[in-house]
């Protein structure tokens, strides 16, 4: 039952936004209440998972999003993001979208996904209409998202890579040479195959942009008259991305060394996401203050903070979800549902691995879990799939992009951050990640052709 009553909940927040027009925030508390409810958590027990919940995701992203917005404001002033369009569209033009997925899914998995796309966001909005007049923003918006999470699950440091390489005891450096280019080319055919969906009329602005928060957002900066720092627009583009370019690179570091082998103190502290944005966020206030003043540097941060109000209510109440769902015992049910055969042939092996990925990550919205929990329902029984386990954590890491959507905090990060509407997210995030799930399997089968013959 805990199956069905997900699957009712999920709906319900889906109908409610969509159908209803009711408030994210809202729906997504209906659904909270009613599957704590149903599936007999209490009242006790529902109240808890869903502060619970709330909680725990402002505890890991909480900073990450204040700071990264803040960045992103003070960034605007310097016209860093104009600049910086105006850069790739003279270099790369219209294959902005490839450059953009290729560099999310070789360079930066080491980057928190949530890092990735605070700092992504803003970019993808400006330089939408230079890529594509109509369909800039949405083929942007699925380039960043199934780039994010192919190299989340497939390239070396990536949080689910490293997961699943760990407990399906692969050598980090055999998972990295199969997962490099798989999820390169996953991202780039992911990314052409969308663009081609989005030409069969599958984008609407009317319907898959949130105006009102666009319009709230452009309104709040003209009431506050957010100026403009011209002094700091002057500083080369290269130093005015410090801000961005220093966090990334302390993050990397420290994950490649930790990695590698011990970490030092002072690494470990500096490499610290929330530490090191906010490190971007005194560089960027050092750059602004001069030309704007301590007056006009408020005014930029009280727009952010403004923005920053907005998602994170949003991105915690997606927490509470998928406190719920996890609170509902549903994980310990698919476990009981799905069991490896033994001798099983490569192909059908490979979809099983595959199916309990997918099926995880739609019921609790998160890769990294959805990931971890297949690879533990497998790894006990890998030695006798005749298969090399590199294979079989390749597809589960495939199937763990599946579907993300409305009970990931991820899906209402990328909501608000693009100025999408909930059906917006839908048909770009969820449709791009469902693509990229089903593009790599093949991808992954062919792995496992080279790994038999190697």
């Amino acid at each position: 039952m805990e199956i069905l009553h997900s699957a009712v909940a999920i709906l319900a927040a889906i109908v409610l936004i969509i159908r209803f027009k009711i408030d994210p925030v809202i729906s997504l508390l209906v659904a909270c209440v009613y599957l704590g409810l149903a599936t007999e958590q209490g009242a006790d027990g529902t109240v808890g998972a869903i502060t619970g919940g709330f909680g725990e995701i402002m505890a890991e992203v909480g900073l990450l999003i204040g700071f990264g917005v803040l960045i992103g404001a003070l960034l605007h002033s310097m016209g860093t993001f104009r600049d910086l369009v105006d850069l790739l569209a003279r270099r790369v033009g219209r294959k902005l979208p490839y450059a953009m997925t290729a560099a999310l899914s070789t360079i930066f998995p080491s980057i928190y996904v949530d890092v990735q796309v605070v700092l992504a966001a803003p970019m993808a909005k400006e330089s939408a209409a230079a890529v594509d007049r109509r369909h800039g923003l949405p083929w942007l918006a699925g380039a960043m998202g199934i780039g994010i999470f192919s190299g989340y699950v497939f390239v070396v440091p990536g949080l689910a890579a490293v997961s699943v390489a760990g407990l399906m005891d692969v050598p980090l450096g055999t998972y990295l040479l199969y997962g490099l280019p798989i999820g390169l080319l996953t991202a780039l055919l992911t990314t052409f195959l969308f663009r081609l969906l989005l030409g069969r009329g599958l984008w609407s602005e009317d319907s898959d942009l949130d105006a009102d928060a666009a319009a709230r957002r452009e309104d709040t900066a003209e009431a506050d008259d957010v100026p403009y720092a011209d002094r700091a627009a002057r500083l080369p583009l290269g130093v005015r991305l410090l801000p961005i370019l220093v966090p990334l690179v302390l993050i990397a570091a420290a994950a490649i060394v930790d990695v590698a082998g011990d970490l030092p103190a002072v690494l470990a502290f500096l490499g610290d996401a929330n530490i090191a944005l906010f490190l971007g966020l005194l560089i960027a206030v050092a750059m602004v203050r001069p030309g704007l003043g301590a007056d006009g540097t408020g005014q930029v941060l009280t727009a952010g903070f403004r923005t920053t109000g907005e998602i994170l209510l949003v991105t915690g109440v997606g927490g509470s979800l998928g406190a719920v769902i996890g609170g509902s015992g549903l994980e310990d049910t698919l476990a009981d549902l799905f069991s490896a055969d033994e001798g099983a042939p490569v192909v059908l092996s490979v979809l099983l691995a595959w199916c309990i990925a997918a099926v995880l990550h739609f019921a609790i919205g998160s890769v990294s879990v959805a990931a971890i929990t297949a690879a533990g329902i497998i790894a006990p029984v890998v030695g006798s799939l005749g298969v090399d386990p590199v294979v079989i954590a390749l597809a589960i890491a495939s199937g763990a992009m599946f579907a993300l959507h409305v009970n990931s905090n991820f899906f209402w990060m990328f909501t608000t951050l693009l100025d999408l509407s909930t059906k917006g997210s839908l048909k770009t995030l969820t449709l791009a990640t469902s693509l990229g799930a089903v593009v790599s399997l093949p991808l992954v089968l062919l792995a496992g052709l080279v790994a038999a013959a190697t």
